[in-house]
């Protein structure tokens, strides 16, 4: 159930993103059925967590769990009030929705054309994580959706993919289902930052920032790494500060907006993204504070659909004095860098110019499907492979 559960409130904020960008009331009445099963596993899983504890060490443990569980809840209702946005119309501005591209994950749509690389297979056959770096979050066929998605379910021609993943799979995903490619956009030169455009590059980052914080929870969780909490609760504490950043830019472009109303949703997404980070920390607070953490948390954390997982860079491997964009991790193999630890020492959200060398230990997260063809990358063997 905790696996179901981490699995649902992932997919929840996904959609609620894709809800925004394309103003979809389809999507964001998904994410409101999601947060209802969501609601009936917290139910379950805090039940069961009082009838496991038969004594004052079992609720030492329970207490862990029962504190991952509601900071997943928490974020599955952040995701519900990021797809509210949409259905109450609390207004997006367009800035939002063109800068949102240059987030580290964006939401993508697609239609397969009939005699496409896609048209006629499954998921599963296609690999679209580790082809492409995109991962099928949901496919609508006529006026039929399925969120769904299954490795068996069959591609068609017509059928439209939503998908999730790094802005430069966008365009490999749109050649694969025979699609034209985007236009590129009209190089702008420089001008001054107007106070909404800064309000919005906040945003940008804290939802960024966020979902790094999230991912650093689960990996501080899994290895017991009280470096990476410290690194969740520092990142915590920035959120705060970019929260006071993007209040006083959205202030001072309310003067200069027509109609200053449309100007709400960006307060929603914000309070949405920094609830998100304040979860993160909530989890972390066992390990931050040398609590014995219970082996189902790990186990939900290694078997969810977007695995968590350490990896070195062994010295002449492929990655050695590579950068992470001559390697293209994500789009070769759907898996997405959270963190790299170079002697003892944490850098968190790794630009492209990072350069890796051996001795290197990444945290990844991603698609299970990427994890072989990393190692292969870093030159790991993974047990049970010889």
């Amino acid at each position: 159930m905790l696996v179901e559960a981490k699995n649902t409130s992932e997919l929840m904020v996904d959609l609620s993103y894709a809800a925004i960008f394309y103003n979809s009331e389809d999507l964001s009445e998904e994410v409101f059925r999601l947060e209802s099963r969501l609601n009936e596993l917290v139910y379950d899983m805090r039940t069961l967590a009082i009838l496991a504890a038969r004594s004052p060490a079992d609720s030492e443990q329970m207490a862990g769990i029962l504190q991952v569980v509601q900071d997943i809840e928490k974020i599955g209702n952040a995701a519900f009030d990021i797809a509210k946005i949409v259905v109450k119309r609390l207004g997006i501005p367009p800035e939002l929705l063109h800068d949102i591209p240059e987030a580290e994950e964006i939401p993508s749509r697609v239609r397969v054309h009939a005699g496409s690389a896609l048209d006629g297979r499954s998921l599963g056959e296609v690999d679209l994580p580790v082809e492409t770096g995109m991962r099928p979050i949901a496919i609508r066929r006529d006026d039929d959706w399925d969120f769904d998605v299954e490795p068996e379910d069959m591609i068609r021609a017509g059928d439209v993919l939503f998908l999730q993943g790094p802005p430069e799979g966008v365009a490999e995903i749109r050649e694969l289902a025979g699609a034209k490619p985007f236009d590129e956009a009209p190089a702008q030169g420089e001008h001054n930052l107007s106070e909404l455009e800064r309000a919005v590059d906040i945003l940008i980052e804290m939802k960024n920032l966020s979902e790094v914080a999230v991912g650093l929870a689960y990996s501080a969780l899994l290895y017991y790494d009280a470096g990476l909490a410290r690194e969740v609760v520092a990142i915590e504490d920035e959120m705060d500060e970019m929260r006071y950043r993007l209040e006083r830019w959205i202030l001072l472009a309310a003067s200069h907006v027509e109609d200053s109303s449309r100007l709400r949703g960006l307060l929603h997404l914000a309070t949405a993204s920094e609830t998100i980070a304040d979860c993160a920390m909530e989890m972390v607070w066992v390990v931050e504070n040398g609590e014995e953490v219970h082996p189902v948390l790990s186990a939900a954390v290694g078997e969810s659909d977007e695995i968590v997982l350490k990896l070195t860079v062994s010295p002449g491997s492929p990655a050695d004095g590579k950068t992470l964009e001559s390697l293209r991790i994500e789009t070769e193999t759907g898996m997405y860098a959270l963190a790299v630890n170079r002697g003892g020492r944490w850098t968190y959200r790794p630009r492209d110019s990072y350069m890796l060398r051996g001795g290197d230990s990444l945290l990844v997260t991603g698609a299970p499907e990427g994890l072989e063809p990393l190692a292969e990358l870093f030159g790991q063997e993974l047990e049970g492979s010889a």
